[in-house]
């Protein structure tokens, strides 16, 4: 099987110019081995995200968020859609999470000084499960507080057709730095294609998340995974889209969050009208009207560059068989 070590790991940008780490045939399965999104210099307690102390934080934008790739598919042109399915995310045996002045919506809080005041770092422990990894494991916020492992893939993407984006606030209809816990595994994105080959790149995993990784950083960690890519030839989506086991999401970010809210259930509609057959009228009204239609907020972050990230959802159990 194919690999990408942790070390060869560390871009900090999606560059179609960039030479490819790996060659893959479609339905090809293959590992990557992530970095963190500190590229490892969060490993305890005593580490403070000080922007002085933190190697790459000289530069502008800061050296974070540390992407693999391209990984180039064979067959792929662009025109075409990139289909990934994830296999497996086995995470390492902690997570961080780190927050302080200026960081995040509370960064100046005056109400709750010590959130504005000082840096902290909490460290959340990982425990295997029942299959003696983390695949199926524990994450312990605390003695009292724990939850399972949920890892997602927070930044993924093919290269831009014509920009250079960085991986710690580039987003688009590529792909970047979206953070959407349901890029998961058992779970199939789909990305347009710029670039032949699809240039694919990914890392920032996460151990979990809660919907708006509200103080700009979640569970934090490194992670092996397990995928493989395919390509639908001539085809064109307007942005990121996720087919689950029981349901299908349109992905689109933007600014303010309302506009990335709607901008996702319009490209919804479009999904349904153009590939499940609905009316215009139908699809409209389906989404007002469903009770199991849902809107999730994966990322709503102030954090350098980033928009809103929202997901329109609809159970398949409404699409016509």
């Amino acid at each position: 099987m194919q690999r990408i070590g942790r070390e060869d790991a560390r871009k900090y940008a999606f560059d179609w110019r960039d030479e490819p780490l790996l060659h893959v045939q479609c339905g090809e399965v293959f590992e990557v081995e992530t970095y963190d999104a500190s590229t490892g210099y969060f490993k305890s307690a005593e580490d403070k995200a000080i922007p002085a102390k933190r190697p790459g934080f000289d530069r502008v934008p800061p050296l974070a968020n540390p992407i693999a790739g391209p990984i180039l598919v064979e067959g792929a042109e662009k025109g075409d859609v990139l289909v990934v399915d994830i296999e497996q995310i086995t995470v390492d045996d902690y997570s961080w999470i780190a927050i302080g002045p200026g960081r995040g919506p509370l960064g100046r809080s005056t109400r709750w000084p010590e959130l504005s005041s000082e840096y902290t770092t909490k460290i959340l422990r990982h425990s295997p499960g029942p299959s003696g990894t983390t695949t199926d494991g524990t994450v312990h916020f605390s003695e009292r507080i724990s939850w399972p492992v949920t890892p997602f893939i927070g930044t993924l993407g093919v290269a831009p057709d014509r920009e250079v984006t960085t991986s710690i606030d580039g987003q688009g209809e590529w792909g970047g730095n979206l953070d959407i816990r349901d890029v998961a595994p058992g779970n199939r994105i789909f990305l347009p294609i710029f670039h032949s080959g699809a240039r694919f790149y990914l890392g920032d995993v996460h151990a979990s998340q809660g919907d708006t990784e509200f103080s700009g950083t979640a569970a934090e960690t490194k992670a092996t995974v397990r995928l493989k890519l395919d390509v639908i030839k001539n085809k064109r989506i307007p942005w990121m889209r996720i087919e689950k086991p029981t349901s299908i999401v349109s992905v689109f970010c933007a600014s303010p969050l309302d506009l990335a809210v709607e901008t996702a259930t319009i490209n919804l509609m479009d999904w349904l009208i153009t590939e499940y057959g609905f009316s215009p009228t139908d699809a409209y009204c389906l989404v007002s009207t469903c009770p199991d239609f849902r809107v999730n907020v994966y990322q709503m972050c102030k954090i350098a560059k980033l928009r809103s990230v929202a997901g329109a959802e609809l159970p398949k159990k409404y699409l016509p068989g």
